[in-house]
């Protein structure tokens, strides 16, 4: 089937080397524009929101909009297109009962089927776990369209990353009232994942989108993360680093008593085993690291002074 090439860029009205921030700021302008909310009966405006949902759906992923520009200029807008042969299926949808979405009644077009996948029956698509932890039933379903889902940022500490939350949110659409919903955040979530809000995001005759919540982290006065650890410091004078020394540290779970090796260097790390952030689908807890970190006194006391000339002679006395 050959069908219309679409040039999502055109119709966003942006540069073919736009930022993402660009591309944002121009589709948020546009679809309030003709969100079809703020145009009762308007059929073209109701086209035009349909078209920027999808070129947008493209152009903010980074994987689908490489995708697309490997189209290059042999193919113009107005051209008849064909996809290339590696330009097979693929595209997959994560939430319930798709209808008849992908066989021309819904929000994407015939070009976009043929670029990523067709998205009806046998197009690929999966029930996940959203953001209430319950799993999409069976039975009717409103209809799904992934070009209506809205993301927005959600600050979340390591605390809530390892234990879960709940958090009321505060949400508002183009002429509608504010609405307040209560969202579980499951234990084990990541910054830069996202969770999954069902049903949610924008709504446009009767399909509706998801509300994807991108987790970032909010800074922590003990503790920061790499992977599944938790990486803390543990400061120690230069004489606990050389005798050694039995301690406390701080972990998710409250203060721990470790034993600090003699002779520590500067910057080693010391691991407390399952006492990282636990995995989102169960299994071993990651790691905490304490690294430690020698510092020496800025302002030592007249003993203290003593005591470190003392040693400096000894030390002098074993060089060569």
């Amino acid at each position: 089937m050959a069908v219309k090439f679409k040039d999502y860029y055109q119709t966003l009205g942006v540069d073919r080397k736009a930022t993402d921030k660009e591309i944002k700021a121009a589709y948020r302008k546009l679809a309030r524009q003709h969100h079809p909310d703020a145009n009762k009966g308007n059929k073209a405006s109701e086209e035009k929101f349909k078209e920027l949902a999808e070129a947008y759906e493209v152009l903010k992923d980074p994987e689908k909009r490489q995708r697309y520009d490997r189209l290059g200029a042999n193919y113009k807008a107005g051209s008849e297109f064909r996809p290339p042969p590696d330009f097979g299926g693929g595209f997959t949808f994560d939430f319930g009962n798709l209808g008849d979405l992908g066989k021309g009644g819904g929000s994407f077009s015939d070009f976009f089927d043929m670029l990523f996948g067709n998205m009806g029956a046998g197009g690929g698509f999966s029930q996940t776990t959203g953001a209430t932890g319950k799993p999409a039933t069976g039975g009717p379903q409103p209809r799904r369209s992934k070009a209506l889902d809205q993301e927005a940022d959600i600050e979340l500490t390591i605390e809530e990353l390892a234990k879960g939350s709940t958090r009321t949110l505060q949400i508002t659409g183009p002429n509608t009232k504010p609405k307040t919903l209560e969202v579980k955040i499951p234990s084990g979530v990541r910054p830069g994942s996202k969770v999954r809000v069902s049903g949610e995001g924008a709504k446009m005759n009767g399909a509706g989108g998801d509300l994807y919540l991108r987790v970032k982290l909010k800074p922590h006065p003990y503790f920061s993360i790499e992977g599944d650890n938790l990486i803390s410091n543990l400061t120690l004078s230069p004489a606990q680093a050389v005798l050694g020394v039995e301690t406390t540290v701080n972990t998710l779970n409250g203060p721990v008593k470790i034993g600090v090796p003699a002779g520590s260097q500067h910057g080693r790390l010391l691991r407390l085993r399952g006492k990282g952030l636990p995995k989102l689908k169960g299994g071993t807890s990651g790691d905490q690291l304490v690294r430690v970190k020698i510092v020496v006194p800025v302002n030592p006391s007249d003993a203290e002074k003593k005591i470190y000339e003392q040693l400096a002679k000894i030390e002098s006395e074993k060089l060569p």
